[in-house]
């Protein structure tokens, strides 16, 4: 018997990475969305472009990678976004993100209300509620889920787009939380933690009622941490083409594998390999090979 796929969103940003060889669609949300699609997830990305040739080009591209972009809203009065991004000599990416765009007035709906209340997992980041329309859409769509959905909160800092305020409510709003180490200690000093690593993230798990946590170091490997058990994965050893959308499947991937009632280490190693393979390719969203993706299939019966 057919089961029907799960629903995952991503909500927030959706824009043209100007990278040095080219342009390539990015943002978060249509990263994750992209990898989640991937993993054999219904999968929708709630953003907005321009009525402009960026935007018809982003429409265009997410046909191609046969992501949904019913909820992806026109906008005529707004350009569809753009990022200056930068690599260094690791390809480690420095985003120029530009203001005043189409995906900073993502405007609320009843359809978006009737979307929210289906969902089985939504990724948002703090980045798209800089600007107070998207900020309170996206606010407003985590609060119509039902309590099951898993609601991961990517903090995603970037540039000077977040304050404490925003950040906050963002925790409150949120059951699953994904950081990394640049990221920790801006959150610890928003709440007065002043303790090890292991201290801030046992106190973000039990201040904020979180089912998990996944706080990721780049060379030193990542851990995930919930209220019962402990997990932590070493990177492999890969050449690096750029680390553009490695972060977004790496969520993507973890929440497929709980979604599929996967154990929490075999859920974290096959997040883990599949983003150390999207840093091996350039761009955000490759396709991703069968051997990762069964990886992340639930066991058989």
């Amino acid at each position: 018997m057919k089961t029907t796929p799960k629903k995952i969103a991503g909500i927030g940003e959706l824009l043209w990475d100007v990278l040095p060889q080219g342009k390539q669609m990015g943002g978060a949300p249509c990263n994750f969305a992209f990898h989640a699609l991937q993993a054999g997830f219904d999968a929708h990305v709630i953003s907005a472009v321009g009525e402009d040739q960026d935007g018809r080009e982003i429409l265009m591209v997410m046909d191609q990678l046969e992501v949904n972009k019913s909820t992806v809203q026109i906008n005529s009065a707004y350009p569809t976004g753009t990022v200056t991004v930068e690599l260094d000599s690791a390809g480690i990416p420095d985003y120029i993100i530009h203001e005043n765009v189409a995906w900073d007035h993502i405007n609320w709906s009843e359809d978006l209300g009737i979307l929210a209340g289906e969902m089985d997992a939504v990724c948002f980041g703090s980045l798209a509620q800089r600007n107070q329309v998207s900020g309170n859409t996206i606010r407003r769509f985590l609060e119509t889920t039902t309590p099951e959905c898993l609601r991961v909160y990517d903090i995603n800092l970037r540039q000077s787009f977040y304050d404490r305020e925003t950040v906050l409510r963002s925790l409150e709003l949120a059951n699953v939380l994904k950081l990394n180490e640049d990221e920790l200690p801006v959150l610890a000093g928003y709440l007065g933690y002043d303790g090890s690593e292991e201290d801030t993230l046992t106190s973000l798990l039990g201040d904020f009622q979180l089912r998990l946590i996944a706080y990721t170091k780049g060379s030193q490997g990542s851990w995930l941490m919930t209220p019962d058990e402990t997990s932590h994965c070493e990177v492999p050893s890969v050449e690096v083409a750029d680390t553009v959308g490695a972060g977004d499947s790496f969520t993507a991937a973890l929440l497929a594998g709980i979604l599929n009632g996967l154990s929490l280490k075999r859920v974290h190693e096959a997040a883990t390999e599949v983003a150390a393979f999207v840093c091996s390719r350039h761009g955000a969203t490759p396709q991703l090979p069968a051997n990762l993706l069964n990886l992340l299939k639930p066991n058989k019966h």
